[in-house]
């Protein structure tokens, strides 16, 4: 049988691989993180969207950012268009080594599960300027985290080359375009009320701008 983790946020991103896993793997799961993010509404809708697609979720809590980060995305009163206060060529909303833990708490949970596959929705063409979405970063760690528990998961991101218009896209292919329409959310500002063609959100952070820009490429290219 083989197996896949999820690592989901409740994104467009992450909802487009649930759908591109549970196409492909005998069994799926999914992992959400609770970290203390201003747009926590992205858990209410993982939930969600697992319930629809029949998928085992679990939420697990990692509180350490609020004493260990410096994000926008973790102050509310931060402004979330500015750039970083400390590393003026990233975004507000990076959070250092968010992904470097994400990953090696998915990896170990893929671990506990037997779990072959795990698999993340990271885009380094569509990435909003993190480092930590790049190929170059996740296969040195995937590397070092199977060396280091004598494990072999392998980490797979089929975003990694794919704009957010062809995103959308895959997500009309593997199924799940109207769930990522109606029901993920990737606004940074929590709004998940005021409704697009693209989806919920503010159309002002970073996040909604590159939602909505990669829809409209997506309904000019496809």
């Amino acid at each position: 049988m083989k197996k896949a983790l999820v690592i989901f946020s409740g994104g467009q991103d992450s909802t487009t691989c649930l759908g591109w896993a549970k196409n492909r793997y005998d069994k799926v799961e999914a992992l959400s993180f609770e970290y203390g993010q201003r747009h926590s509404i992205e858990l209410e809708q993982a939930k969600k969207i697992a319930k629809k697609l029949n998928i085992k979720h679990t939420i697990l809590n990692i509180s350490l950012f609020k004493e260990i980060g410096n994000s926008a995305l973790l102050d509310k009163e931060s402004d979330i268009n500015a750039p970083h206060s400390q590393k003026q060529n990233l975004p507000s909303s990076f959070v250092p080594n968010r992904n470097a833990i994400f990953f090696t708490a998915a990896h170990a949970f893929a671990q506990r599960i037997g779990a072959s596959y795990l698999i993340t929705g990271i885009s380094q063409e569509d990435y909003s300027g993190y480092p930590d979405c790049r190929a170059e970063f996740i296969k040195p760690l995937e590397k070092a985290l199977n060396i280091g528990s004598d494990s072999d998961i392998k980490f797979l991101y089929p975003l990694i080359h794919l704009t957010k218009a062809q995103t959308f896209k895959l997500a009309k292919d593997e199924g799940v375009l109207d769930i990522v329409i109606k029901d993920s959310h990737t606004c940074y500002n929590a709004d998940h009320s005021t409704f697009h063609p693209w989806g919920y959100g503010c159309a002002e952070c970073p996040a909604c701008k590159l939602r909505q820009k990669g829809w409209e490429e997506y309904q000019d290219s496809f």
